[in-house]
């Protein structure tokens, strides 16, 4: 897998109440990059329904949130990644990725993160980027680690459980 070949692609405001439905075939009628079923599954429809409520309430935000990690290589849609929204008022973005079980161990995490934080750095309002992860997730865990993302503190999380909070400048190298 070619880092360079992989992009997030940003959804239209309707793409995300289509998966918030569950409907792939609605979803995909609007996408940008043809969908597969991991984007429609009962797991996802929480995180459609939150994007698409923020982005009803300001549709500047679309460009922001959960995207689709596209491998222009292979014209595959192999998981989501994004920030739950745009910068806050101390200048902090928080990211969210994750990758098809189908195609982890590939690369992907690696590429969208580092496309994430390219883009922080790029965004004179972005200081701080903030990934949550969880304390089993020893694999998340060690990707941030290796791009100087250190642990500031814990939340709860009601769908996810407990999370430990890293952070990192956004103009980190």
């Amino acid at each position: 897998m070619n880092a360079e070949a992989v992009r997030i692609v940003h959804l239209p405001g309707a793409t995300f109440e289509a998966l918030a439905r569950g409907d792939l075939e609605a979803a995909n009628a609007l996408s940008p990059v043809e969908l597969t079923d991991y984007f429609a599954g009962p797991e996802w429809r929480g995180v459609w329904q939150m994007r698409h409520a923020q982005i009803q309430e300001d549709p500047a935000v679309a460009d922001w949130v959960t995207g689709v990690i596209w491998d222009e290589q292979r014209h595959l849609a192999v998981g989501r990644a994004g920030y739950h929204g745009p910068p806050d008022a101390s200048g902090m973005v928080e990211i969210g990725y994750a990758v098809d079980p189908a195609y982890r161990r590939q690369g992907y995490a690696r590429a969208a993160l580092e496309a994430l934080l390219r883009r922080a750095a790029d965004e004179p309002q972005v200081r701080t980027v903030r990934v949550s992860i969880s304390p089993d997730n020893v694999a998340s865990y060690q990707l941030a680690s290796q791009y100087g993302f250190v642990a500031v503190g814990d939340q709860w999380d009601e769908e996810d459980g407990l999370e430990i909070i890293y952070e990192v400048p956004a103009n980190s190298p």
